[in-house]
């Protein structure tokens, strides 16, 4: 299956961005998705999951209560939306799709696809 992220860019500190991740197959709804960032000069991290349901999602610490994970499986896609914005979350964001479901969702070998990236930058 193949990923396309989308919606990153410039923001200001608080400020709000919405990340869309589309994926190119149906059988996207049967698939756990997160999301992951990677700054420059450090390892990707985790950020968000969502089970293929839609009924469980995990957060890092470091986004819970700013970040939320949704999908539309009509649309094939899963969205990360982004509020109250801080310079330490620029990073380039990247979607992946687990077909397994496997249970360790934060950690990036477990995904076997993954999007692009899309940069978000949030300046001070």
């Amino acid at each position: 299956v193949q990923l396309q992220a989308s919606g990153g860019g410039l923001v200001q500190a608080g400020g709000s961005l919405k990340l869309s991740c589309a994926a190119s197959r149906p059988t996207f709804a049967n698939y756990a998705m997160a999301w992951f960032r990677q700054a420059p000069g450090k390892e990707r991290e985790f950020v968000a999951h969502i089970s293929w349901s839609g009924g469980s999602t995990h957060y890092a610490d470091s986004v819970k209560g700013r970040f939320t994970i949704s999908r539309d499986d009509a649309k094939n896609t899963v969205y990360l939306r982004m509020s109250s914005l801080k310079p330490e979350d620029t990073a380039v964001y990247y979607c992946a799709a687990d077909p397994w479901g496997s249970s360790t969702y934060s950690q990036k070998e477990r995904y076997d696809y993954w999007g692009q990236g899309t940069l978000v930058t949030v300046s001070s």
